[in-house]
């Protein structure tokens, strides 16, 4: 059977547009890792299933192609079979690479994550892991909320640059959600300061009752702020302090390793 020839029956049979070349070259490619950094052409064969001859012609073809390298007997992959997989990568978006973080740090602190990002004065959910019903009001992508009453909310708006955040305070409405919602401009200037000195903001039953959040920023590759990431939970899981000792520390981390993907994918927000 040659290279591209592909059996149509029989089980996990394949279409009749499946190229079968390019399924052995991959699996060659697959077959190198950090266990196997190099392979004679032997055990390219034997790890792929080919014969000696078909492996042969895989190889000296990556090789030709500069995504393998050879000293004559054994043969490794080169820094430029990276490429394949950098299309993918860049072309990854915020809220698919904050998304796995997100189930992670939710199953941690067994209470509701969410991403947001800044869209005039309000916040825009654009990936959420809900664990239950936290608001009267359902959450889901896409739910816009006054900024200033949030945790996301006031991570984004203490990293506006002065002039953006004087021009937010002399118009955005600070309506009194709940009789705890901070609606004086000055003293919602100052929380804003707060949370820029220490890098987080907690909402105690501002948005809602009996809701607190806390939040931290997420930054792009250029250190800009682009979004935020919080954990939402109801008061009866304790008080401030509690929200900050239990849920806090892995917020934070879920945070830098978001940042960390979103550096290592140049996603886009």
């Amino acid at each position: 059977m040659s290279d591209d020839v592909v059996d149509g029956s029989g089980p996990g049979a394949h279409s009749g547009e499946f190229v079968q070349s390019l399924e052995r070259g991959l699996a060659v490619i697959r077959a190198f890792g950090a266990e196997r950094p190099s392979l004679t052409l032997s055990e390219v064969a034997r790890e792929t299933g080919l014969s000696r001859a078909s492996a042969r012609r895989f190889l000296h073809t990556l090789v030709d192609l500069g995504y393998v390298s050879s000293d004559g007997r054994a043969f490794a992959l080169r820094p430029r079979v990276l490429d394949l997989g950098y299309a993918y990568l860049s072309s990854l978006t915020l809220p698919e690479v904050a998304q796995p973080h997100l189930e992670r740090l939710a199953e941690v602190v067994t209470e509701s994550s969410s991403v947001a990002v800044l869209d005039g004065t309000e916040i825009v959910y654009v990936a959420r892991v809900a664990t239950h019903r936290i608001m009267s009001a359902s959450i889901r992508v896409g739910t816009r909320f006054p900024a200033s009453a949030t945790s996301m909310g006031r991570v984004l708006l203490a990293s506006l640059p002065a002039e953006r955040l004087d021009a937010f305070l002399s118009e955005a409405p600070l309506a009194p959600l709940t009789s705890r919602t901070i609606t004086d401009p000055a003293v919602l200037r100052a929380e804003l300061g707060r949370v820029r000195e220490q890098g987080w903001a907690l909402v105690d039953q501002e948005l809602e009752e009996g809701l607190r959040s806390v939040a931290a920023p997420l930054r792009d590759t250029s250190g800009r702020v682009v979004a935020a990431v919080n954990v939402s939970a109801p008061v009866r899981r304790g008080g401030v302090d509690d929200i900050v000792a239990d849920i806090l520390p892995a917020l934070l981390q879920a945070a830098k390793d978001i940042e960390e993907d979103l550096v290592l994918t140049g996603s886009r927000v």
